[in-house]
């Protein structure tokens, strides 16, 4: 028999983002634990609104099923003795709760043993859920949850009511807090305005069509689409296009549950403002859309009007409108009167004023920020060996990138750093290419924004990150766990994307001694530098790891056999960042196809022989660590005349990073070296005699030498 089953949490108004997490959540955590206890239900449904959360599961079994399982007990020896049953036995069968009648002696590897099939009846749906259903709800996580009362439940907001049905029957639930207690019936409420009043779910499968009866759209899909519908429908009305953009769109969808599009406008005069502060207000502060005159809603050609979803009265949608038209009037106002008196001085004139501004108590104001960002670029500049025109250029960005934060606009709108001051920059007479540079060092914005595409914003965007890292970490505030309070980790991906995105031939290691080196002399509570140096070198060593995991879809153990374990990996990948990307990529290619498997054996066995010599591991050339003389068979001699071909190749690949020659030459070189060790006159490494045991142990060393400026073969597994 199966039966529906409905969960409903109702709450005072919660937060959109708790709302659309607790989707998240439980849609991955519910169906594992209705599975878990043999309830696996055909579909399940997790809703939610500012009011509440809700699960819809049909074809639930209404009982658990039967279950028999071969459970094994004491050897027959221990169990039984003269025929009689011990208290081994006697034990067994009561924690087990069957009879000792029921007792099977089979025999395994290990002898004769004591087996019993035990039959565990399932319980009713009605009864697991009720357990379940607290450790459901109370297992939702959150940001900044509260108590309500005086009873120590925690929740994102005060739970008022609860709906726990299966089919018609009230699964009784109980939520104690103190004096308090929350008890489950089949009563809810509709929406705040339109059906103030409680509404009574007789059956969990008519959930749905009843809430939509009271005015509330549960399911968050189809409230979505109907604010999206419902947006453009109002757009068109003026001939524009609605700017919707995914995160407003899903974040208007869990703020109402029953959604009403309501059109407003603003003054035309207001349209001379920069279209970004516009949007801004709009989209950030008031959660509003644009409207643009045509698709191209980028930044250009916005309308005097916007477009607001509202949870209230669909017939006060006039009042609504007006309500929200003289807000954004007074907003709009204000950034008006900040762009005109911003303009009054040049950009370059703020510069003093963020001597005011601390970037960090112990790291001085944002002024002395820049002046390490501009002390920063001059080193990206000379390894990119920029000429004295775009040097400047960059020296000037860079000391340009902060002023706009102390401006009376981004005062009020933060998020427009750097827009306003390639605005500002601009109308203060500055290069054009400066201009954008300031804007794009904030480049990306989020894990997943766009990267600057400029030259002058890549290398100020690097110079002024590394600083962030460099300083933080030289406090000894490293991110720990999930705390990562300066975006630490964000910066250093933001660093190692851009050099990649743009292919910039940087010594990040070099550029990381360097910044660290001026910090510890001119701040006295830094971290030693050596070990400022460790930390941070592994610190971006795993966030290469990680970028060449998860964002280039890189093999682990090929990404493990490019940083490898050894220090000096580590920081071959940092001194050359492209190279370690190029190399991974090029590993994963050849696994692809195949050729990673014709080296794969040659390579690493001998890798695992060469541990047992002490060749170091930079040796390349045979001169002087292999001696043809001490050879006794032919197979020596092979194996060395291959590393002779090999050392051009490997050499040459060293140079232009073009490893695929390389690759060739130890597919060349493997049949001499199967030859060494299971051929006609094979030899024993590890002999007895010394100098022909290190002979032959450097011939080996010398191959994982070569195949190691490609990777740490033994770190790859085999396919």
């Amino acid at each position: 028999m199966m039966a529906t089953f409905l969960l409903e949490v109702g709450t005072e108004e919660l937060p959109a983002n708790f709302v659309e997490s607790a989707i998240e959540q439980w849609q991955l955590q519910v169906p594992r634990s209705l599975e878990s206890h043999l309830l696996a239900p055909q579909t399940i449904e997790v809703f939610g609104t500012p009011r509440r959360l809700a699960i819809l599961a049909v074809g639930l079994p209404k009982v658990q099923p039967d279950q028999t399982e071969l459970l094994k007990g004491p050897a027959a020896s221990a169990a039984f003795k003269d025929g009689k049953p011990t208290p081994a036995a006697q034990g067994f069968a009561r924690k087990q709760g069957v009879n000792i009648e029921d007792f099977e002696l089979r025999d395994t590897d290990k002898g004769a043993f004591v087996f019993v099939h035990k039959t565990t009846i399932g319980q009713p749906a009605a009864q697991v859920l009720s357990a379940l259903i607290p450790e459901w709800i109370f297992g939702l996580e959150g940001k900044r949850f509260m108590r309500w009362g005086d009873g120590d439940l925690r929740f994102s907001r005060p739970i008022r009511w609860l709906v726990c049905l299966l089919d018609d029957q009230v699964i009784p639930v109980r939520l104690e807090n103190a004096a308090s207690t929350m008890v489950s019936d089949r009563t809810s409420w509709g929406h705040r305005v339109l059906h103030p009043e409680p509404i009574t779910i007789s059956y969990a499968q008519g959930y749905v069509d009843i809430l939509l009866a009271a005015s509330v759209q549960v399911n968050q899909i189809e409230r979505q689409t109907i604010i999206e519908k419902q947006v453009r429908a109002c757009a068109q009305k003026v001939k524009g296009e609605a700017v919707i953009s995914t995160d407003l769109l899903q974040e208007v969808t869990y703020l109402v549950e029953w959604p009403t599009a309501v059109m407003g406008g603003f003054d035309p005069e207001f349209l001379e403002l920069p279209p970004e502060v516009i949007t801004t207000e709009m989209v950030a502060h008031q959660r509003y859309f644009p409207v643009a005159n045509s698709k191209q809603t980028d930044s250009l050609g916005l309308l005097p009007y916007f477009i607001t979803i509202s949870n209230g009265d669909p017939a006060k949608s006039e009042i609504i409108a007006k309500g929200n038209e003289r807000v954004i009037r007074a907003r709009l106002a204000d950034g008006q009167f900040f762009y005109k008196s911003d303009q009054k001085i040049a950009l370059a004139d703020y510069l003093p004023k963020l001597e005011t501004v601390t970037f960090q108590e112990e790291l001085g104001s944002v002024r002395a920020k820049v002046d390490r960002i501009v002390a920063i670029t001059k080193g990206i500049a000379q390894q990119l060996q920029l000429d004295s025109k775009t040097t400047q250029r960059i020296h000037r960005a860079a000391l340009l990138c902060k002023a706009d934060l102390v401006t009376q606009m981004v005062g009020e709108f933060p998020e427009l750093q750097g827009i306003m001051g390639q605005k500002y920059a601009i109308t203060s007479g500055e290069d054009a290419a400066v201009a954008v540079a300031i804007s794009e060092h904030y480049l990306p914005k989020g894990a997943q924004g766009d990267l600057p595409q400029t030259l002058l914003g890549r290398v100020v965007g690097i110079a002024d990150r590394l600083d962030t890292l460099v300083c933080i970490f030289g406090l000894g505030m490293s991110p720990t766990g999930s705390s990562d309070p300066f975006a630490l980790r964000r910066a250093a991906n933001a660093i190692l994307n851009i050099i990649w995105d743009a292919n910039l031939d940087l010594n990040l290691d070099q550029l990381l001694v360097a910044t660290i080196t001026s910090f510890v002399e001119t701040c006295e509570k830094s971290q030693p530098l050596p070990d400022l140096q460790q930390q941070l070198q592994d610190f971006l060593a795993v966030r290469v790891h990680n970028l060449l995991q998860d964002e280039r879809g890189i093999d682990y153990d090929l990404v493990n056999a490019v940083l490898g374990e050894a220090q000096e990996y580590q920081q071959r990948a940092l001194t050359d960042v492209l190279d370690g990307r190029d190399r991974a990529q090029f590993l994963q290619h050849i696994r692809t196809d195949g050729t990673l498997d014709t080296i794969y054996e040659t390579v690493n066995r001998a890798t695992r022989l060469a541990k047992q010599g002490d060749l170091p591991l930079d040796v390349l050339n045979p001169d002087d660590f292999v001696k043809p003389q001490l050879f006794e068979q032919s197979c020596e001699q092979l194996f060395y005349d291959g590393l002779l071909k090999l050392l051009p190749q490997t050499q040459a690949a060293q140079v232009t990073r073009d490893y695929q020659k390389l690759v060739q030459g130890l597919q060349a070189i493997a049949p001499a070296v199967s030859q060494f060790f299971d051929g006609d006159d094979s030899v024993l490494v590890m002999a007895e005699a010394t100098d022909l045991r290190r002979n032959r142990l450097n011939l080996l060393g010398l191959l994982r030498n070569h195949a190691l400026v490609l990777g740490d073969f033994g770190a790859i597994v085999k396919s």
